[in-house]
């Protein structure tokens, strides 16, 4: 009886999630490398473990002749009848191997063996348990800094947050507990490679997916994102159900939910637009919180004319060209934006004028500082409930005000 193997192979198939039916057939498969080793070959040869004793038994197919030349691969008449008389000469019988030297090598074999699969198996498991994370969120632990890079400890593997996947501005300590994306799971020469990114735009995304119940069942979906990491993400949500709101849904009451992703960001705003098939509602909500009063868009070209009040210029563009710069990312189109008066100046937007109402917005009309305000104010008013927290306004336009001779062609930084 050899209980003290079964038990130990129990023990490494619960603690180390290593199958003990694998590592049986690795002390078999020992058990007749030790044959080879031994008797010079191994193809007639059996192992087998007893997998509730732990006894193991190896046998040697042999064939019955008169005189033996092979005595690894034949028995003579004499010796199979010691065996049982009812063996004659071209029989075969499968003789045990009980030899002491044999014995000593086998169990030396074993135990390389079992350790030697251990190591494998360990690493297919551990590579099995990441990679099935792959593209989804993390909960790992700040171990130290190389170089430049971070060392996370996910448990039983370490991942490489690299300097380019860190929020420019996120400081990090040692044992601080950090959320993380999974790029990529891989097997290199030194060892498990696991690479992972805090300004991944599925980052973000997987968030989401966390705090809503209706984007796990599929009842929302997030149809794009675009994010500037640290800054600020644009990301257009639908609805398969007419009768749920996508905007609302991911926002939350009180704004819980968006307020729960934008904590884990360290406050980067994010706007939630709701997506259309139609490319210039789309584009239209993308460049919100701004107002919009015309869009021409190529679905062919992929390119966009927008036209936005003179006041909203600078909103429609944002700050160093964000607001623009995002939404295209968003859309995929290259939006081109204009004030009313830069329109009509240049003359690009002849059928504008066309298309909508002139007392909307009336050009030779001297806006008052407190009507300017107010327009703001309504600017912000419409795209709370879809913004992550509050979004300054003025800031934003007083920032951006030297960027309104950039609008002629705000997409070319795609």
């Amino acid at each position: 009886m050899n209980t003290e193997l079964i038990t130990a192979l129990d023990i490494l198939e619960k603690e180390k999630k290593i199958s003990k039916k694998v590592l049986i057939e690795a002390i078999e498969n020992s058990l007749l490398a030790a044959c080879k080793n031994h008797f010079g070959k191994n193809e007639n040869f059996t192992a087998k473990v007893d997998t509730k004793t732990g006894d193991f038994k190896v046998t040697a197919a042999k064939e019955v002749v008169e005189t033996v030349e092979d005595s690894v691969t034949q028995i003579s008449l004499a010796d199979a009848q010691m065996i049982s008389p009812k063996y004659n000469i071209g029989d075969t019988i499968n003789v045990e191997i009980k030899s002491a030297e044999f014995g000593r090598i086998a169990v030396q074999n074993s135990k390389s063996a079992i350790l030697q699969k251990i190591r494998e198996e360990e690493r297919q498991a551990v590579y099995n348990e990441y990679h099935a994370k792959e593209k989804d969120i993390v909960t790992g632990i700040v171990s130290r800094y190389a170089g430049n890079n971070l060392v996370i400890n996910l448990g039983r593997a370490d991942a490489i947050l690299s300097e380019a996947d860190m929020v420019k501005g996120e400081k990090y300590k040692p044992n601080d507990r950090i959320k993380v994306y999974v790029t990529e799971v891989k097997t290199e020469k030194k060892g498990l490679k696991i690479a992972v990114s805090r300004c991944h735009p599925e980052f973000v995304k997987r968030l989401f997916e966390a705090e809503v119940a209706e984007l796990r069942d599929g009842t929302v979906e997030i149809r794009s994102i675009a994010r500037e990491a640290g800054s600020r993400t644009k990301m257009a949500v639908w609805s398969k159900n007419p009768n749920v709101d996508p905007v609302g849904s991911c926002v939350g009451v009180n704004g819980s939910r968006v307020n729960a992703v934008v904590s884990e960001l360290n406050g980067e705003k994010i706007d939630i637009i709701n997506w259309s098939k139609n490319p210039a509602n789309l584009i239209e909500n993308a460049l919100s919180p701004a107002k919009v009063v015309y869009v021409a868009a190529d679905a062919e070209e992929k390119t966009a004319q927008v036209i936005v009040p003179d006041y909203q210029l600078s909103l429609a563009i944002g700050r160093e060209g964000q607001n623009a710069r995002l939404a295209a990312r968003l859309t995929g189109f290259k939006i081109d934006i204009k004030s009313e008066t830069q329109a009509r100046e240049s003359g690009d937007f002849m059928d504008y004028e066309n298309d909508y109402e002139e007392d909307d917005y009336d050009d030779d009309y001297d806006y008052s500082d407190e009507e300017l305000a107010e327009n703001e104010r309504l600017a912000d008013t419409e795209q709370a409930d879809v913004q992550a927290e509050a979004f300054d306004t003025e800031d934003d336009e007083n920032e951006a005000a030297g960027t309104e001779n950039d609008a002629a062609d705000s997409g070319d930084e795609q």
